[in-house]
């Protein structure tokens, strides 16, 4: 979906952010021009893979087709997903993302461990956009 947001396969999926030398704080996204943070000097933002497991710090469905850039068909039906903030705790941050298909609110508690994975965004006969979602762990659909 966007260039530079994650990289790999399988176990190997991973979300990528940046962490400033100057003050060590994480962003993701990533960030490639200066430290976010108000109170930092500055320093050189290096890329980092993040965490690939977290816990469910808050969720909610959409009940709504999304707006632009997603690419969603008006003559299908629209099914509801389940969206997550999941805390990484060693980044000290939260990631926001669609759960796996399948996985709806029902099955969700604040607190969960939770892994990202590879997912499909959208795809046509000559393109497959990836993103991430979460998947709760010991779930292999």
């Amino acid at each position: 979906m966007v260039s530079g947001w994650f990289a790999g396969d399988g176990n190997d999926f991973r979300l990528l952010g940046t962490r400033c030398s100057a003050c060590a704080s994480v962003f993701f996204p990533r960030e490639d021009a200066h430290c976010r943070n108000p109170g930092c000097p500055g320093g050189e933002l290096v890329e980092v893979a993040l965490s690939r497991r977290g816990r469910v710090w808050s969720y909610t469905d959409s009940r709504y087709r999304p707006p632009s850039p997603y690419v969603t068909d008006p003559e299908l039906s629209w099914e509801p997903r389940a969206l997550m903030a999941v805390e990484l705790a060693a980044e000290r941050i939260v990631v926001l993302g669609q759960s796996v298909p399948g996985v709806t609110v029902a099955d969700l508690t604040v607190g969960m461990e939770v892994e990202v994975v590879p997912g499909v965004l959208h795809e046509d006969a000559e393109t497959t956009w990836t993103t991430w979602h979460w998947r709760p762990t010991g779930v292999t659909a």
